[in-house]
C-alpha cells in the first residue's frame, strides 16, 4: 500500500516559517515527520514550532541564516544531536525584487544570489555530508518557473533559480550512489508575502493569470503534497527531477 507516510523521519526545512516553506513544514508534520522549521526570525521560528507540536510531532527552535555558514552548521549539529539522524532537507529560503537589469546594483545582485543559490548550496553541502554518511536522505530544493523562463525585471532571481535547477541535477548525479536523492519543485504563481505585491491586482498579475490555464494562482497548501511525495519511499527511484506545480503555465503556447 502506498501511504506516503513519513513516520519516524526527521525533516529540516530551511526557510520553513513563512510562505511556501511554512506550508511544507506543516505538511511534513501532518505526514508523520518530526520537523525543524528554521529561519532568521525567532518569533516566526517559535510560532511555527508551536504549530508543529500541536500536530503531535517533535521539533526544535533554532534560528538560521542561509548567508551564514556557521549558523547552518549550528542548526545541523543541534538537530543531529537531538534526533540522531536527518532524513529530509527542504531548502525554501529565498528573496526576490523587481528592478530592470540595466539599473540593478551589483551589490543587490550579489545579495540575492548569495541567499537563493549560495544559501541552497551551503545547506545541501552541510546536511548532505551527514546523509552521505547515513547512506540515506532526501533533499528537495525550491526552484521556480524562472528556472526555465525569463521574467521581466527579475534577472537576478531568474539566474539564481536556474542555478538551483542545475545544482539539483549535479548533486543528484554525484550523490545517488550513496543513497541520497536530490530533487526540486518549481512552483508557479503562489502569492506569498514575498511576491504578493507583484501579482495581486497588478497588470503583471493579470498577465500571469491569463497565461495560467487553470485561471487562478496556487495556494501554499498545494505545494506540500509534492514535497511529501519526493521525500517518501514512494519516490525512491525519483532523482534529479524538477517537479513543476504551476496550473499548466509552462505548457501554454497560445491562448487564442
Amino acid at each position: 500500500m502506498h501511504t506516503f507516510k513519513l513516520s519516524g523521519r526527521c525533516a529540516v526545512v530551511v526557510g520553513g516559517t513563512s510562505g511556501l516553506g511554512k506550508a511544507v513544514s506543516l505538511g511534513l508534520a501532518e505526514a508523520g515527520a518530526d520537523v525543524v522549521a528554521s529561519s532568521r526570525r525567532k518569533q516566526e521560528v517559535d510560532r511555527t514550532a508551536s504549530e508543529i507540536e500541536s500536530l503531535g510531532r517533535r521539533t526544535m527552535r533554532v534560528e538560521s541564516d542561509v548567508r551564514n555558514r556557521e549558523s547552518l552548521q549550528k542548526l545541523h549539529d543541534a538537530v543531529l544531536a537531538q534526533f540522531g539522524r536527518i532524513d529530509i532537507l527542504v531548502n525554501s529560503a529565498g528573496i526576490t525584487f523587481h528592478q530592470p537589469a540595466i539599473k540593478l546594483p551589483e551589490e543587490r545582485w550579489s545579495e540575492l544570489l548569495d541567499i537563493n543559490l549560495n544559501g541552497t548550496f551551503r545547506a545541501c553541502q552541510i546536511f548532505g555530508a551527514t546523509m552521505l554518511k547515513q547512506k540515506r536522505g532526501a533533499i528537495i530544493n525550491l526552484a521556480s518557473l524562472a528556472t526555465f523562463l525569463a521574467f521581466r525585471g527579475v534577472a537576478a532571481y531568474c539566474v539564481s533559480k536556474a542555478g538551483v535547477g542545475a545544482l539539483t541535477k549535479s548533486l543528484a548525479l554525484e550523490w545517488a550512489s550513496d543513497g541520497v536523492r536530490v530533487n526540486a519543485i518549481a512552483p508557479g504563481i503562489f502569492p506569498t508575502s514575498m511576491s504578493e505585491g507583484l501579482v495581486r491586482g497588478t497588470e503583471r498579475g493579470k498577465d500571469l493569470l491569463y497565461r495560467t490555464p487553470m485561471g487562478r494562482f496556487g495556494s501554499p497548501s498545494e505545494i506540500a503534497g509534492a514535497v511529501i511525495y519526493l521525500a517518501s519511499d514512494e519516490a525512491a527511484f525519483v532523482n534529479g527531477q524538477i517537479l513543476v506545480i504551476d496550473g499548466g503555465f509552462l505548457i501554454n503556447g497560445v491562448n487564442s
